[in-house]
């Protein structure tokens, strides 16, 4: 699915949400490894699962022609900052579902980006006739849950000692789950 280009507006911070284009595969596999050594509320650490530009390219693609899939970018003054994904399932038992994750530089953490984005995903997410949504989000990580919450994402499970940091310790995973007006 491709949205249209949005010029945002929010907490004295200008940027552009819009959809990937192939020309910003590059960009973005530089991007998702430097995300992912930032912080260790994603499931990866920096390099893990690595998405060569091509592979970008690919899920670009993929997503931009896909009902149930939407790929967004966040862009200030020519740089991508974050993104944001979401994916119906394939599975027939499992068409009425997405699931869906978000990164954003840490830098950038606190201007509500993160909230555009949800807001765009669910927008999507209804409009191709999603009637759920989940995520996962590590149990530390108290401030995404609480801005999912404030989505109407709920608890729905979690995962103990799903997870092991840098710091040899084990965390909890928390699964959240939205149902869908639409």
């Amino acid at each position: 699915m491709i949205i249209e280009s949005k010029r945002v507006e929010r907490n004295s911070l200008t940027w552009i949400l819009r959809c990937p284009t192939k020309n910003d595969a590059t960009e973005l596999s530089k991007l998702r490894i430097e995300i992912d050594g930032e912080t260790e509320n994603l499931d990866r650490e920096s390099g893990e699962g690595l998405l060569t530009p091509e592979d970008f390219e690919k899920l670009i693609y993929e997503d931009s022609v896909a009902v149930k899939n939407v790929f967004l970018v966040a862009e200030i003054d020519g740089k991508i900052v974050g993104f944001a994904r979401c994916e119906g399932s394939k599975l027939s038992r499992f068409r009425h579902k997405a699931e869906f994750g978000i990164c954003i530089l840490k830098g950038y953490w606190g201007h509500g980006i993160g909230k555009v984005m949800i807001e765009n995903i669910l927008l999507c997410a209804s409009t191709a006739g999603i009637k759920k949504i989940s995520l996962t989000v590590v149990q530390t990580n108290a401030k995404a849950i609480q801005l999912y919450k404030k989505y109407g994402f709920v608890e729905e499970g979690l995962l103990i000692n799903d997870r092991i940091h840098k710091d040899g310790n084990y965390y909890n995973t928390v699964i959240m789950g939205k149902i869908l007006d639409n």
